[in-house]
């Protein structure tokens, strides 16, 4: 009986084995993504420390050449006491993309989440002065784009700062409530100052809606106006396979482009499931894991179109970066529903290509 049993364990063994050299040959003959777009646009991937040690390299290497650190330049991790950095994270990413011929973005100087809460207090336990938060964000900034000068080509300089309300312009935020608009001017100049050959853009989604993408193009031609540093505008696009619609996304394109600012497409991916607005809970009804085939029909479908656009608009769209690598590691497993996964991205949770990839190549070619 053991003899049998170690029997089958080896054989079990080697099949697994060839199974996984099988995968593996699979992901080594599919054509690179980087190089087919190479003279379109560069084919980035957000990336946390942690997957550049990890399987995921083979894809990173052989299909971006741009990396974009996901978490681990935003405040609340880089800069979480007063005087105190953590560069370990992005300093490994930028050795990466360096060692690898890889272009990096910055993510981001100043987002009102993931921030730490000693900015926005006084000496005394209150709210910090105007003057108080104007000189920690100048420090934090130059400190930060000055140490990845030369190594960061773009920053994402403001995230988030135009508010989903149709009826407000500005979300409201301690940035906003203590020192007034004026501080969108003044974190443009200075990461400027700290960087002048950075690209430096505004960052931010739903940018299909066309009620909140006039309001980023009325902010940004405001900021031109003023003759502030600003050379692109970044569209995350997070969408749903049951939510984008191909006229919308063109009319988004053609608007953002007659701005005559360069666009990155910042943090790609496209949910299988209808967009949630907030946090919730699992529902018994709710399919936790499944990857269907209309999941597969339509997302194969709406990254074609995605491609076809992006290509049509590649004079004005320099960068397309996915929002991580691949359905792993993806940020929509658990969100917004704690225990549900997601399937946004072109390789699975193998790290294989899915029937999606095919479609995106297939635009490479299109103009």
């Amino acid at each position: 009986m053991f003899l049998l049993s170690r029997q089958l364990t080896i054989s079990l063994s080697i099949l697994w084995m060839m199974a996984a050299a099988n995968l593996v040959a699979k992901a080594d003959t599919i054509p690179s993504l980087g190089h087919l777009y190479r003279h379109k646009f560069f084919i980035g991937a957000s990336v946390s420390p942690s997957n550049l040690r990890s399987e995921a390299t083979r894809l990173l290497i052989k299909h971006f050449n741009s990396l974009t650190a996901e978490n681990v330049m935003k405040m609340g991790l880089i800069h979480p006491e007063p005087g105190r950095y953590d560069w370990s994270g992005p300093d490994s990413i930028a050795a990466y993309a360096r060692a690898h011929g890889m272009k990096f973005r910055g993510h981001t100087l100043v987002w009102h989440k993931q921030t730490p809460d000693w900015l926005f207090r006084g000496s005394d336990g209150g709210t910090v002065s105007r003057e108080e938060l104007l000189k920690r964000l100048r420090e934090h900034i130059f400190a930060v784009a000055g140490r990845y000068r030369g190594r960061v080509y773009a920053w994402d300089v403001l995230n988030e700062a135009i508010s989903d309300d149709p009826g407000t312009f500005y979300t409201r935020t301690p940035f906003l409530d203590i020192c007034g608009e004026e501080f969108i001017e003044q974190v443009f100049r200075w990461a400027h100052e700290a960087d002048p050959e950075a690209l430096l853009f505004y960052n931010d989604y739903r940018e299909t809606d066309p009620v909140k993408r006039r309001k980023i193009i009325q902010m940004v031609t405001r900021l031109r106006e003023k003759g502030v540093p600003i050379h692109g505008i970044g569209l995350q696009c997070h969408w749903s396979i049951y939510s984008l619609r191909e006229a919308e996304l063109e009319a988004c394109l053609r608007d953002f482009a007659a701005t005559g600012l360069m666009l990155h497409i910042t943090e790609l991916d496209l949910s299988v499931w209808p967009g949630e607005p907030e946090r919730r809970a699992l529902r018994p009804s709710d399919n936790v894991n499944a990857y269907t085939k209309e999941h597969a029909e339509k997302q194969d479908a709406i990254y074609g179109m995605i491609f076809r656009s992006f290509v049509k608009y590649s004079d004005v769209i320099q960068s397309v970066t996915f929002w991580n690598i691949s359905d792993r590691h993806s940020w929509l497993n658990e969100w917004p529903v704690r225990g549900r996964l997601d399937h946004p991205l072109l390789f699975d949770r193998n790290l294989q290509p899915k029937s999606a990839f095919r479609k995106v190549v297939e635009q490479a070619g299109n103009k």
